[in-house]
């Protein structure tokens, strides 16, 4: 999964379809140095839960997410 801030940071994450979104956080803030509490997922307009799984919402490989932090 790739993760694009638009800000100057793209970041390529490995894990598995049964991890959860808060899983996928803690990835992110392990490469990228901040908090993982601070980091908010998005595709256009929806908002990604953090205990939902990437499975259930069809978050494959290779696909681009929104970084924002809050």
């Amino acid at each position: 999964i790739i993760v694009n801030d638009r800000l100057g940071k793209k970041v390529r994450v490995k894990c598995n379809s049964d991890d959860t979104v808060g899983d996928l956080k803690k990835l992110i803030a392990a490469q990228i140095g901040t908090k993982a509490e601070k980091i908010i997922l998005k595709k256009w307009y929806n908002v990604y839960k953090d205990h939902i799984t990437l499975e259930d919402y069809e978050i494959h490989d290779g696909m681009n997410l929104e970084l924002y932090y809050s």
